[in-house]
């Protein structure tokens, strides 16, 4: 990647949809197809804006809480998982439900059970409020302490120091991540950690590739949501790693043409919940200014797949079954 003064685009890879997003998405999809309108969603499915407005406008319908859904109708809960009094209000208001949690959320929610079976206290490397971590924390709510970043470290209270496990919310900055544990060894040694990495691995891909392109880049747009914890952090990353400015963006056409100011290389890259078409839309707006030269920096490659929630294939099954 040899800086020239043509103006040019270094494309991220990976970047974009990961595999439980991907999974997400569908299972929407194939709810509406099987079931027919209207679908209800708890939550955004997946924290991205055009991705939410395209599945309501082929039926699915997004509340807040499980007890805005009527009675009988079907809800699919999000890639973010829930606690599991989220699906006892379920059980209550007789829904039926496809659970469309990612899987490695849900290997999250298992260890957090595990290790409050075996009397440890959890430190839940996280950020207060964000869906995950709520549904995570609803696993053992009397045994998880979330720990939102290196300065709550000082403030955490558990019962025995020898018996102390981290976990953390899997979109986080890796490096972010290992700060904040770091500072946990040092107050409780004896810190157990999981038995495999939390920060999934299509977060850790996304940041490397950012990390790998980020000293050439003048301007690193990053497509996805303000809600969009890994999105948010691509821009932190950026930053950090040398990108002399870098700017969040859902579309295209929320970039400003201030910007791209005296500004030859340009760095593009999207959130695990952003679909191609709108990184398409910001390369032809790039291209449309000059910056029609695309270099991809690849850094992994990702093909990860996650069958779809067990109550959509049951049920398509079925249906397969009764055409034969």
């Amino acid at each position: 990647m040899s800086k020239t003064a043509q103006r040019r685009v270094l494309l991220a890879a990976p970047r974009g949809y990961c595999a439980g997003v991907d999974r997400a998405v569908i299972a929407v999809e194939k709810a509406l197809e099987q079931y027919g309108a209207p679908i209800y969603v708890r939550k955004q499915i997946v924290h991205n804006k055009y991705v939410v407005q395209t599945l309501e406008k082929k039926g699915a319908i997004f509340v807040d809480e499980t007890e805005e859904v009527p009675e009988g109708s079907i809800v699919v809960f999000s890639a973010h998982g829930v606690a599991p009094s989220v699906h006892d209000e379920a059980r209550a208001g007789k829904l039926a439900t496809v659970d469309a949690t990612c899987p490695l959320v849900t290997k999250v929610h298992k260890e957090a059970v595990r290790f409050a079976d075996e009397g440890f206290d959890i430190l839940l490397v996280g950020h207060e409020g964000h869906e995950e971590v709520v549904g995570t924390m609803g696993e053992a709510p009397d045994r998880i302490h979330l720990v939102d970043g290196a300065e709550d470290v000082a403030g955490v209270q558990v019962r025995d120091e020898s018996k102390v496990v981290w976990l953390s919310q899997t979109t986080l900055s890796v490096d972010e991540t290992m700060a904040t544990v770091g500072e946990l060894k040092k107050r409780f040694p004896g810190l157990v950690s999981p038995p495999s990495d939390d920060i999934c691995y299509a977060t850790q891909n996304r940041q490397v590739a950012v990390k790998q392109l980020a000293p050439e880049t003048d301007l690193l747009i990053v497509v996805g949501s303000r809600n969009s914890s890994n999105s948010v952090r691509l821009v932190e990353v950026g930053l950090e790693y040398g990108a002399k400015a870098a700017h969040l963006v859902d579309f295209a056409e929320e970039i400003s043409e201030e910007w791209l100011e005296g500004v030859t290389t340009v760095g593009l890259t999207s959130g695990a919940s952003v679909p191609e078409i709108l990184v398409d839309g910001v390369l032809e707006f790039l291209a449309a200014r000059g910056y029609d030269t695309v270099e991809t920096v690849k850094t992994a490659e990702e093909h990860l797949i996650f069958s779809l929630p067990k109550e959509l294939r049951r049920d398509l099954r079925a249906e397969a079954a009764g055409k034969l």
